[in-house]
Formats: C-alpha cells, structure tokens, sequence
C-alpha cells in the first residue's frame, strides 16, 4: 500500500486489464482514421457514425489506460486510502465520451440524412472499410470476453453475472465499446446495403440512429456503474457475508452491530465494523484478537485492505442510532 504498485509486475490481472486496452486502442486507432477517411470520400452518413464511435472509442481507451497507471500510485497524506478510485473516475468519464461524443455525433448524422439526403456513396469503398473494421473490433472484443470470461470462471460465476458484479471497469467498458462496435458495423453494412439497392440514403440515416441507441444503451450502463463505485459502492453481497462469517466465528465477538465495507479500488476493500465484544476479555487478548480476525478476514476475503474494528457496548450503540446499518448482507 506504501508504494507504486507496476501492474506488470506485481498484479496480473491489472497487467491483462492493461494487455487489453492496448489492444483496444491500437484497433479503434487505425479503424478510426479509415474510418474518417473513407466517410469523407464515400459520404456514407453510416459510415461516418461508425467513425464518430471509433474516435469516442480511442479517446475513452486513453482514458482507461492512464488510469491503470493513475491508479497505482503511493498513497500520501492527502489520499491515505491510495488512488484506486481513478479507475472509477476514468470511467465515468468514458462513459460520458461515448455519449456525447459518439452518441451524439451519430444522431446528427442520421437525422441529417433522412432529412436532407446525402452524396452518392462508394459502395465497394464504404464495405471494404466496414469489413476491415469488423474484423479488427472483434478481435478486441474476443480477447476482452476471454479474459472476462476467465475471471468470471475464477469467482464462479456466468459472464452476465461476472459484468454486473465486477468492480472493474476496465474490461468492462472495453466489452461494452466492442460489443456495440461490432453490432454498430453490421447494422451500418445492413444500412449500406439498403441504400445501394432502393437508392435513398435514409436507410443509412435509419441505421447511424440505431448506432447512436446502441451507444446510448452503452454509456448508460457504464456510468450507472461508475457512478455505484464513485459514491462508495459497498463489497458484494457474497463478500459481506464471508466477513460476517468471520467475526461470527469468534469467541471473542458477542455481536456485530454494523458493519461498513467501501470499494477503494477493483481489488481493495475498506471494512469497518463494531463490535460487542464478550465480557471478561483484558486489552492484551482484544489486540490479539484484532490481528487474528484482520488476518483471517485477509484470507478469507482477498480484496479486503482496510480493517477497522471498533469494540462498542451494544446499548450505547443502540440509543445512538435507530437501528444497526449493515450488520446482514
């Protein structure tokens, strides 16, 4: 805790997480600018909402891959708890990038084209460019699935309950960039398609809107999230009750009477609890029942860094708050 952490040193799935995202953006990179490219020669209005979203998804892979390093960063006096909560930030702000600028640019250029028309495109050019594209952001998407799929596997459970509950952003955001990158290029070909055999670019128009939904639907789901983990997301339901059954386990602990876990980082928990401890227990027995149940609740528990135990009467607690917060998932 008391030193930069190298996430291809010292933890293995930040430096995967990392792999990831460098994978990511180097795809949406090169994507983006044929993609840009080609709809500036083409005119295909599908095409150059598929470039919008490719630039949305470079700028927010940036953003993710600087806060894998942000976040490694030596605690100090200001942030004692370190500077995991970046991972979360930077995706918050990930999660507006898709929207404003990908959404948002998707929109015009739909609405654009069901209302004004457009350039005759270059078909051959335009499916060229949208080929290319699949092939590359599904590349990034499988690799992103695999390794979401194997930490799903190590916690066990599915893949959908793996993205809802990981406290991870940075594959997630990846996978739901890739998934609606990969979607947004069939619909755009489906799109060009129609436009080249009726001859209305309203079709491409119909399919840059689709894409702007898609990406709407994506960064609703990334800040939701992001912002859970910003406000003081609590451990998982699973991960409270492996440290209630800890302290239940105790001789030394009469009751829980609450008990406060904070996300600090994807892998580091904040647990605070009180305690009614057992009557008759001298002070050298409760510091070394403190160290027993902190070292237990580490191995029990791997993400929990933080422990603090409060030993509290049970009365005056009961008289200083309405109810006990937290003591059962």
């Amino acid at each position: 805790m008391d030193r930069d952490v190298d996430p291809l040193v010292d933890d293995p799935r930040g430096a995967a997480s990392r792999r990831t995202v460098l994978v990511a953006l180097a795809a949406n990179a090169a994507i983006m600018l044929v993609k840009v490219a080609g709809g500036l020669l083409s005119g295909s209005s599908a095409l150059l909402a598929e470039a919008a979203h490719s630039v949305a998804d470079t700028a927010n892979e940036g953003f993710l891959l600087a806060s894998l390093r942000r976040s490694t960063r030596a605690a100090d006096d200001e942030h004692p708890f370190g500077f995991g909560q970046e991972r979360f930030l930077w995706a918050f702000v990930a999660a507006v990038g898709i929207f404003v600028a990908g959404a948002g640019f998707s929109a015009y250029q739909g609405v654009e084209a069901i209302l004004g028309g457009g350039e005759a495109s270059s078909f051959t050019l335009t499916y060229a460019i949208l080929a290319f594209a699949l092939v590359a952001e599904g590349i990034s998407l499988v690799r992103a699935v695999r390794q979401t799929r194997g930490e799903a596997r190590d916690g066990g459970l599915s893949l959908r309950a793996h993205l809802r509950a990981s406290r991870d952003p940075t594959t997630k955001t990846v996978v739901y960039e890739d998934t609606a990158a990969v979607t947004g290029n069939l619909v755009a070909i489906a799109g060009v398609a129609l436009h080249e055999l009726t001859g209305s670019s309203a079709y491409e128009g119909v399919a840059a809107l689709v894409v702007a939904g898609m990406l709407v639907v994506a960064a609703a789901l990334l800040a939701r999230d992001a912002r859970s983990l910003l406000v003081g997301q609590a451990a998982t339901p699973q991960e409270r009750a492996d440290i209630l059954a800890v302290l239940d386990a105790r001789p030394e602990v009469e009751e829980v009477l609450q008990l406060l876990t904070m996300a600090l980082a994807p892998d580091r928990l904040l647990v605070a609890v009180r305690v009614d401890l057992a009557a008759g227990i001298d002070s050298e027995r409760i510091e070394e029942a403190s160290t027993e149940i902190e070292r237990e609740l580490r191995r029990r528990v791997p993400a929990v860094a933080e422990v603090f135990l409060d030993a509290t009467d049970r009365e005056r607690f009961a008289r200083s708050v309405r109810r006990p917060l937290g003591v059962r998932p």
